[in-house]
């Protein structure tokens, strides 16, 4: 039997539809434990970045500290919280926090940077604050590639907080470990169709937030 079989099987099966276990609960946990993964690493990364990349300071320690948390993976940090923090969403934050804020952070900081210093310096000619400059010149010029830091931190938190089923937690990760423990292969594949298909949906989001929130001028500049 071929992978479109068992996604037919999966997806075929009413039961699957309702309940605590339907598809329905587990996607809204998969898509609530990515948000909050996704809040807490941008409330990290994001003023880091931004306040570096404006004054230009700490370069070379933000790349060093995304490498190493790169290098971390992600389930051996999910099973070391685990054992030192014991049951608990904590121990599934950390690791989906750890990969989300170094693409967050060495993206926002390198988009503040790669802003055109002219209007940069006008701006402090015309006596606005260090503050408004950021905010006002050089985030609206460097949300394109912010967001780009973002929507890559998102698909990777999507794709990974399947970890969460390890530790006895719901999600779409949940039919892809039950289903290899039960030898239900339908399981495994419905759930890993649905980890992507929200991976997709997590990409069109962001085209249509970049649409709205990157005025005109900035989309045809990049």
């Amino acid at each position: 039997m071929n992978v479109f079989h068992f996604g037919s099987l999966f997806f075929g099966d009413h039961a699957h539809w309702h309940g605590y276990d339907g598809i329905p609960t587990r996607l809204t946990e998969h898509i609530l434990y990515s948000l909050m993964a996704l809040a807490i690493a941008a409330a990290i990364g994001l003023p880091v970045g931004l306040v570096t990349g404006h004054t230009g300071r700490g370069g070379n320690a933000l790349a060093l500290i995304a490498t190493a948390a790169r290098a971390l993976p992600s389930f051996g940090l999910l099973v070391l919280m685990f054992v030192l923090l014991g049951l608990g969403l904590t121990p599934v934050m950390i690791p989906l926090v750890v990969l989300a804020v170094p693409p967050i952070l060495v993206t926002t900081y390198e988009a503040v940077r790669s802003v055109d210093p002219s209007p940069v310096d006008a701006a402090r000619g015309m006596g606005m604050t260090e503050p408004r400059i950021l905010l006002q010149v050089e985030v609206p010029v460097a949300l394109p590639l912010i967001l780009g830091g973002l929507r890559s931190a998102a698909i990777q938190i999507v794709s990974t907080a399947t970890i969460a089923a390890y530790v006895s937690f719901g999600g779409l990760g949940r039919y892809i470990v039950d289903g290899l423990y039960q030898h239900d292969y339908s399981k495994v594949v419905g759930g890993a169709t649905l980890v992507a298909l929200l991976a997709l949906v997590t990409l069109v989001v962001f085209w249509a937030l970049a649409r709205v929130a990157v005025s005109a001028g900035v989309r045809r500049s990049t």
